[in-house]
């Protein structure tokens, strides 16, 4: 780390002594002071990881065996009653395998961390007793491996070992909970509104909270709930519509978050074009008006029919409907569809009739502004879907990237993991290993078939889709840019980001992929009877510098006009401010090349 000037860091820490100081604090203060510098030099993010990595290797137990123990020991500090944090199951097995456990975990490893990575450990990942930390990165990412394999001990420390190299990671929840009590492990569940009732929108809120509680990232099908000014028959009144009730649901996300707190509640909320209520609903996140008719903790996803986007294109009339008083539009797609819309139309049943590209310039300014909502074609979701035979999808997951079906009995759930591409690039020859690519994958979709048994399910909706259909879905990173995805793979072979090189990488990867899950789910058929479906959407954000209702417009009919499922995650533009400017210091450079060559 040439470019740290070791004395400002010194000078920030000896300012900041007094009477008393432990050496803890001290390393805490020296660990922010070099974070902080990390806008003149990125070596300082590496300094101040390392500084807090050791500070927590001081506080911490270095045994694996004693730290399952401490946590399965916890006592309730009020009520003095045992509360173990560890399940029985896994203190009994880490108990009768100590040894071997101890002896495979390298702690060398939690150095490979980040200062923003490990921060982010410390602060939701790693168990604490009484608000202290007792884990280390490796202790976790073993209570995780014997949490999914339980007495299968090899292939724990085989998951262990691939996750320590960051070949892979599990999805935040099964981190968060795996060897747990109540070990939730899954990411995403996809739910549908029970009823239009009071019963039905209480029923689904309870099972949202539920959900929330055990770290699960929540989309909610809300296209059957009746418009403002609905009649209500059992009252003799008028529907309040879709606003005041979605209120509910962003209080409860903001009330019940996720694992105790580390984590935001998150709710994903989908409706059709075609609802009256969806001029209000595209305002929900947005800065003005009035806060009783806002709801900015609720993520925003329009699930879009074919016939809507055949409208905005010609510019024809476009029909707004009730459900209550129009049923049966967001069970069908495709030709069906339209059929029973163009007869609501033609019955004058509809509450408002617009121009489409009013409603698709609402869209988009909503999207300039809030960055929402997401756009998901109805009509290519269930069109290339292996569902498509159990009825029609109405929604997706919190993310965009799982399209699974629902129903009031079943809450559909997705189980995910991660592989980092650049651990496949091998920089002296400028190759990608495909063959280490597909082993890997075969190791997760194995590993994530056993998190499906071993599952603790908040709902019995989740469990009974969960167990009937085993989904699981398994997505790529980058070591640093994680929102380019293929980037950092691109940049390590040296590819033009647009390159014939970069999309052939690009294909082949996904298609190692893809070849690998259904190997894998093959060979767990063949011994199980039953093995895991392959669940995957593309999900992208799109980066704009400097958005436009054209520029929007003509991505997003590229976007549908390819078939795409999803047309958009989040809309991302250019900060308001401009980074940081710096320059490589050539000599620094040059002097460092110089003794490289002694």
């Amino acid at each position: 780390m040439e470019f740290v000037d070791p004395a400002k860091i010194s000078q920030k820490v000896v300012s900041g002594m007094y009477q008393g100081v432990t050496t803890v604090e001290l390393d805490n203060l020296a660990a922010e002071t070099a974070a902080y510098l990390t806008c003149n030099h990125p070596d300082y993010a590496i300094l101040a990881a390392r500084i807090a990595i050791s500070n927590l290797h001081k506080e911490t137990k270095k045994q694996f065996s004693t730290v399952i123990q401490d946590l399965y020991n916890h006592v309730n500090p009020i009520r003095k009653v045992h509360a173990p944090l560890i399940s029985k199951k896994v203190y009994d097995i880490v108990m009768e395998n100590a040894d071997k456990l101890n002896s495979a975990i390298i702690y060398d490893r939690d150095y490979g961390y980040n200062y923003f990575g490990f921060k982010t450990l410390e602060k939701s990942y790693l168990m604490r007793i009484e608000g202290l930390v007792v884990e280390r990165p490796q202790h976790m990412l073993m209570r995780v491996s014997i949490g999914i394999h339980g007495y299968d001990i090899d292939a724990a420390i085989e998951t262990y070992n691939l996750m320590s190299e960051k070949y892979f990671t599990h999805a935040s929840p099964t981190l968060f909970n795996a060897g747990t009590p109540r070990p939730q492990m899954s990411s995403c569940f996809l739910v549908q509104m029970k009823d239009d009732s009071i019963e039905g929108i209480y029923d689904t809120l309870t099972m949202c909270a539920l959900i929330s509680k055990s770290a699960g990232g929540i989309g909610i099908s809300m296209q059957k709930i009746r418009c403002a000014s609905s009649y209500i028959a059992g009252t003799g009144g008028t529907s309040n519509g879709l606003v005041p009730m979605l209120r509910v649901f962003n209080d409860t996300a903001r009330f019940v978050n996720q694992g105790g707190g580390k984590r935001n509640g998150s709710f994903a909320v989908y409706i059709e074009p075609w609802h009256a209520d969806i001029f209000e609903f595209l305002d929900l996140r947005k800065n003005t008006g009035k806060e009783e008719i806002r709801a900015r903790d609720l993520f925003l996803g329009l699930w879009i029919p074919d016939l809507f986007m055949k409208r905005v294109e010609k510019n024809d009339d476009w029909s707004l409907f009730c459900p209550h008083e129009c049923p049966g539009l967001y069970e069908l797609y495709g030709q069906a569809f339209e059929e029973l819309y163009i007869k609501y139309e033609r019955s004058g049943k509809a509450r408002k009739t617009i121009k489409a590209q009013k409603l698709w310039v609402a869209i988009v300014d909503a999207q300039i502004e809030t960055g929402m909502p997401y756009m998901l074609y109805k009509d290519s979701c269930n069109e290339k879907s292996n569902q498509k035979n159990l009825g029609t999808i109405t929604c997706s997951n919190l993310c965009t990237e799982i399209v699974e079906y629902t129903a009031p009995d079943e809450v559909a759930v997705c189980n995910l993991a991660s592989i980092s591409l650049p651990k496949f690039v091998n920089t002296k020859s400028k190759t990608f290993d495909f063959l280490k690519l597909h082993e890997i994958a075969k190791v997760v979709i194995k590993n994530l078939n056993k998190v499906i048994d071993e599952n603790y399910y908040p709902v019995p909706e989740a469990e009974k889709s969960n167990k009937r259909h085993r989904p699981v879905g398994l997505g790529v990173q980058g070591k640093y840019n994680l929102f380019l995805r293929l980037a950092d793979a691109l940049i390590l072979l040296r590819y033009p980001w647009e390159s014939d090189e970069a999309r052939k990488l690009n294909r082949d990867i996904f298609e190692t992929l893809y070849h690998a899950s259904l190997e894998s789910s093959c060979e767990i058929a063949a011994k199980d009877d039953r093995a895991p479906f392959i669940d995957q959407s593309q999900s992208l954000n799109v980066f704009l510098s400097e958005p436009s209702v054209a520029k929007i417009s003509s991505m997003h009919f590229y976007a549908w006009k390819k078939g795409l499922k999803t047309g958009m995650y989040y809309l991302r533009t250019r900060p308001a401010v401009d980074a940081i400017k710096f320059t490589v210091d050539q000599a620094s450079l040059a002097k460092k090349a110089e003794k490289k060559s002694l």
